[in-house]
């Protein structure tokens, strides 16, 4: 648990040292806006993942033939 904390204290002190800097700045910002973007994603696919497949099972079995699997030799 400390090695996790000694390593996201290092990379806050590391973003903090480039967003000081003037050409930096905008590099790291967009960096930690597409880490933030790419949590979030992987967070709501890894909760809803499975309820949105039983969703869209559900409308295949409602739709005509939804149900009915093509057999392996056709």
């Amino acid at each position: 648990m400390q090695q996790i904390f000694a390593t996201l204290y290092s990379f806050v002190a590391v973003a903090k040292t480039r967003a000081e800097e003037e050409k930096g700045a905008t590099a790291v910002e967009y960096g930690l806006l597409v880490g933030l973007i790419a949590v979030a994603i992987i967070v709501t696919v890894g909760l809803l993942g499975t309820k949105l497949n039983g969703l869209f099972e559900s409308i295949k079995n409602a739709l005509p033939g939804g149900a009915a699997t093509p057999a392996a030799g056709s």
